[in-house]
């Protein structure tokens, strides 16, 4: 099993190092000046030249790559070119406000899910499916107005917008995570269904194991691979999908913080940005192998 994880963290450094790469070239394709933002057009051209040498923009672009994955290997992601802040520093404050809704969707999906599955056919089932056929058609563009209009204007019990305590976060939370939730509810759904037809539950019960007993520990156990998988990759899919709901609630996530760097040609901030998505990406799907392979010993193996 460490075997495993040392392998699976080996190729994940050569991923993260190629979409770096790749990020740092598409960035530096993207038209315009960040020196044209902070200045304007009409500046001195000394002005620019001082500042352009100031932010290593001078040098060649072979150079400011080298100087890139230097600091890549030390954490350092250079400084924001319009505030001056270490990108580092805005992408982690930003990333635990883009996180709230993953916590939402887990805590929906997977006991109706399992619910759901435990009673197939009753009113619990038809209203576990459809939560999920609703939550999927449901679009966070209106789904986040129509939360604003009811827990914010007419009941008066959540705030409108903005970051502050937990009562900012319930809001874009649930936007957001009520979409991914009704994924979850169907796979996990559709995945414990399958598992309580294979043989070893069937003599688990037949042995005169409890119901939950056999959910909980046969079932369940056998039935998170395929959505653990599937919350991997809704991890990256939330860091870099968020734009719209983030901009309804005015909560500063990842994905506010990408278009704020591409409007200011701010390179380092979007790098950052960009850089931490595609990360988020290989390491979700990094760590869901790691714990499918936990979870069943069965493919190891093949991994």
């Amino acid at each position: 099993m460490t075997r495993l994880a040392l392998r699976r963290l080996a190729l994940a450094i050569p991923t993260i190092v190629a979409a770096a790469t790749l990020v740092f070239l598409l960035v530096h394709v993207v038209p315009g000046d960040p020196v044209d933002v902070m200045l304007g057009e009409s500046a001195a051209p000394a002005d620019r030249a001082a500042l352009r040498q100031a932010l290593g923009l001078d040098r060649p672009l072979v150079a400011q790559y080298g100087a890139f994955l230097a600091g890549l290997a030390t954490g350092d992601l250079g400084r924001s070119v319009v505030s001056g802040e270490p990108v580092a520093r805005l992408v982690a404050a930003r990333i635990p406000a883009t996180l709230g809704a993953l916590a939402v969707a887990i805590a929906i999906a997977l006991p109706l899910g399992v619910l759901a599955a435990a009673r197939p056919g009753t009113w619990i089932d038809r209203g576990a499916v459809a939560f999920a056929l609703l939550g999927a058609a449901m679009p966070s563009f209106w789904l986040g107005p129509l939360l604003i209009i009811a827990f914010a204007i007419e009941l008066q019990i959540l705030p409108v917008s903005g970051r502050g305590g937990l009562a900012h976060l319930v809001l874009p939370a649930c936007t957001l995570g009520v979409g991914m939730a009704a994924i979850l509810t169907r796979m996990t759904r559709a995945s414990v269904l399958e598992c309580v037809g294979e043989d070893y539950v069937r003599t688990a019960r037949a042995k005169g194991v409890g119901r939950v007993r056999v959910l909980a520990r046969h079932a369940l156990a056998n039935a998170l691979a395929p959505v653990i998988t599937i919350l991997g990759l809704q991890f990256g899919a939330l860091l870099a999908g968020t734009v719209i709901t983030e901009t309804i609630f005015a909560w500063p996530g990842v994905g506010r913080l990408t278009v704020e760097g591409i409007q200011a040609r701010d390179y380092p901030v979007l790098q950052g940005c960009i850089l931490a998505i595609a990360a988020g990406f290989v390491l979700a799907s990094t760590l869901a192998d790691i714990v499918n392979a936990a979870l069943d010993p069965r493919t190891r193996e093949a991994r």
